[in-house]
């Protein structure tokens, strides 16, 4: 392992790189569907790092700017190409492989998770991977040394691998059709007022560093200015709802996420006979409790990797696979 080979995982909202040696871990808010500076800054990269193997993982296809998956692949491919130079560049696809010349390009749409899946079948053995990043929820079963999920973000949808659903950028209004207050049960707001991090810096379980998408009204990450994001998903402020209920909102949705991560979980494990879970992301604090409700054995990216590592893991993954398989990666 070195510093020298890196690992990048470009995603709609974030890009995230790792050194195979776990020296260089970089998270960069970079909303791919405004326009953003991502050639710009994989440049920088390039000139700063000076990388001598780069391996790169996308999910940021999807994004909305783009006409169609193979068009954002594309867009992609070229500036890192461009940035790093193609001679120096490596790609995952969808089967946790290194893409060959002639593979169909569409397979390298949506393949960090099938990285993270690969290393950890290698490193862990056969489980469950779950990594619970800002925007989405993988649960990814990995069974002798390969992961046997779909291939695709629809095919993981259709098969519970998928929960769309993160710890930062998920608009409560989509968990939430309803609350619990002292008045009653009262339906929410389907605006974008407020976010997941709102909800887990109330509870503690994020702090401002971590908070590292935009906020939904645009202000600050002050938990006042939290609970000001949440008590709009009833449509009143602060003098209406107080801290109390505030947080009981913020209580309710974590419960309602980690139900959801308890479910698909079940039903990805009864389908593949597994009962262990490693977990990976900003959100291991879900996975643990999903875990404990099911009583499965849980080991943490975090404590084993690190927790820089374990938020950026497809980056590190691809990084650390490109290290073992260098030599190997026009057979494969």
């Amino acid at each position: 392992m070195n510093s020298k080979t890196i690992g990048i995982d470009i995603g709609g909202a974030n890009t995230k790189l790792a050194s195979s040696d776990g020296t260089i871990v970089e998270l960069h808010y970079l909303p791919l569907w405004k326009n953003t500076m991502l050639p710009e800054v994989l440049k920088e990269i390039s000139q700063r790092l000076k990388p001598e193997n780069v391996a790169v993982v996308m999910t940021g296809e999807l994004a909305d700017c783009f006409e169609d998956k193979e068009q954002g692949i594309r867009f992609i491919k070229e500036n890192v190409d461009s940035a790093f130079g193609s001679g120096k560049v490596s790609y995952i696809n969808s089967q946790g492989r290194f893409r060959k010349e002639n593979d169909p390009l569409r397979d390298l749409a949506a393949a960090n998770w099938a990285a993270s899946a690969r290393l950890i079948g290698e490193e862990i053995g056969d489980c469950i991977f779950v990594d619970v990043g800002s925007t989405t929820s993988d649960i990814i079963p990995v069974i002798s040394g390969e992961h046997r999920a779909g291939h695709t973000d629809f095919e993981r949808l259709l098969r519970s691998e998928l929960v769309y659903a993160g710890t930062l950028r998920t608009n409560l209004a989509a968990l939430l059709e309803k609350v619990k207050l002292e008045k009653g049960i009262c339906r929410t707001s389907s605006e974008l007022f407020a976010t997941t991090a709102d909800a887990y810096l109330i509870l503690g379980e994020i702090n401002e560093d971590k908070y590292t998408c935009e906020t939904a009204d645009g202000v600050g990450r002050s938990k006042i200015e939290a609970m000001r994001r949440i008590a709009r998903l009833v449509c009143a402020d602060l003098s209406e709802v107080g801290e109390t209920e505030v947080y009981e909102i913020a209580e309710q949705v974590k419960e309602k996420q980690v139900s959801a991560l308890t479910e698909a979980i079940s039903e990805v494990a009864e389908r593949n006979r597994l009962e262990k879970i490693a977990a990976a992301g900003l959100g291991e604090f879900l996975i643990s409790e999903a875990a404990e409700r099911l009583g499965f054995e849980c080991i943490s990216v975090a404590g084993r990797w690190g927790e820089e590592i374990s938020k950026v893991f497809p980056a590190y993954a691809a990084a650390r696979l490109l290290d073992k398989y260098s030599e190997l990666i026009v057979s494969e």
